[in-house]
């Protein structure tokens, strides 16, 4: 494997986390009227997506293999989870 095909497929992996971190702190103030987040959007996304990334780092590690539903699950789960405690959600 040369080294744009080592670069394409690390794109590749991280793209899903990174757009729905990103994804989930631009729409939560609309999806979550009561909550208001207390960083910016763009340091909650980043939040987010990190959560995302280990939760595919996880999902590779355990599976062997990326792309299953399982790790999916856990990207969402744990960037959701992220994205409540940025919001402060166990206040509201």
């Amino acid at each position: 494997m040369g080294p744009l095909d080592l670069l394409n497929h690390v794109f590749n992996f991280l793209a899903p986390a990174v757009v729905v971190g990103l994804l989930l702190a631009l729409l939560a103030p609309w999806l979550m009227r009561g909550m208001r987040p207390s960083r910016s959007w763009w340091v909650q996304g980043t939040f987010n997506a990190v959560a995302g990334v280990a939760a595919m780092a996880l999902g590779l590690w355990f599976f062997g293999n990326d792309g299953k539903m399982a790790s999916y699950a856990l990207l969402v789960l744990l960037a959701a989870s992220s994205q409540w405690m940025g919001s402060k959600g166990w206040k509201a």
